[in-house]
């Protein structure tokens, strides 16, 4: 719940699952990425350095710099950016800031390994890009035949998976009233951060779906704005829109990873027989 990291001022909030998903290493939101909040008072800073390959940052609210490797970095509300391995960051913030903070620590741990060179450049996606990008799609004609209306986030050196790192997968998304996206499952963890909405708005989880493509038994994950939740891997999921108002998801995956293996196995359910 997004009251857990509200309640801290400055300071990081790691979302651990690593006990239930029995690694005893470190923190970790999946087998291989860590999700954690991060909260800035104004004036206050907060120091990174994880030993991963792959550090993605949303903006939730705030402003400030962060200073990379001596190099500065200005971001803003609404903002993502992400950054290579071996990055000793110093964030400052100059407004009460919030930051959802994914990593593929777990990973490395795992594999017993450090980076030994970045793999893309420290890249900020300004917020009224990523936005007039979702405008465009929302205004396109074929914006009525879509359940969820989306862009991707894409670093040069990964246009062949078509991801935001060589780990991470990023979308900024946008559920309209009344949406239901089709149950659909993939082989990569999302770690779904939850943007704006209102009541109503629900994803529901389970691991198998009946003949008319509808999910068999499924656990309903009600959303709150600024709070976060898993989708494992091999399970499907649907999202539903009953508020009455646009909603905004923001999934993260280790897309980047399981594409370049080949190993995503994205399906989608069958449509309803008729």
């Amino acid at each position: 719940p997004a009251a857990r990291h509200q309640a801290v001022a400055t300071g990081i909030i790691p979302f651990d699952l690593s006990e239930q998903l029995s690694i005893t290493e470190g923190p970790a939101t999946s087998p291989a990425l860590l999700t954690s909040f991060i909260r800035i008072a104004p004036g206050a800073s907060v120091d990174t350095a994880p030993v991963a390959t792959s550090e993605l940052y949303h903006v939730i609210s705030g402003s400030g710099v962060s200073i990379v490797n001596g190099r500065e970095l200005e971001w803003g509300e609404g903002d993502f950016f992400v950054l290579p391995a071996n990055s000793t960051t110093v964030h400052r913030a100059s407004t009460n800031t919030t930051m959802y903070w994914v990593t593929d620590e777990p990973l490395l741990r795992h594999l017993g390994v450090a980076p030994t060179h970045a793999k893309f450049e420290p890249t900020r996606f300004p917020a009224e890009r990523v936005q007039a990008e979702l405008a465009d799609v929302e205004t396109s004609p074929h914006a009525t035949d879509r359940n969820r209306l989306s862009v991707l986030l894409n670093t040069t050196p990964n246009d062949m998976t078509q991801t935001v790192t060589h780990v991470l997968w990023a979308m900024y998304g946008l559920l309209p009233v009344g949406a239901v996206q089709r149950p659909h499952r993939h082989q990569s963890v999302a770690l779904d951060l939850v943007g704006d909405c209102k009541p109503g708005c629900y994803t529901l989880v389970g691991r198998s779906v009946d003949e008319d493509g509808e999910i068999i038994d499924p656990i309903r994950v009600d959303w709150e704005p600024h709070s976060a939740f898993v989708t494992p891997p091999g399970m499907w999921h649907a999202h539903y829109n009953e508020s009455g108002e646009q909603a905004w998801i923001i999934p993260i995956q280790d897309a980047g990873l399981q594409t370049y293996l080949r190993s995503l196995d994205i399906r989608f359910a069958p449509s309803a027989r008729k």
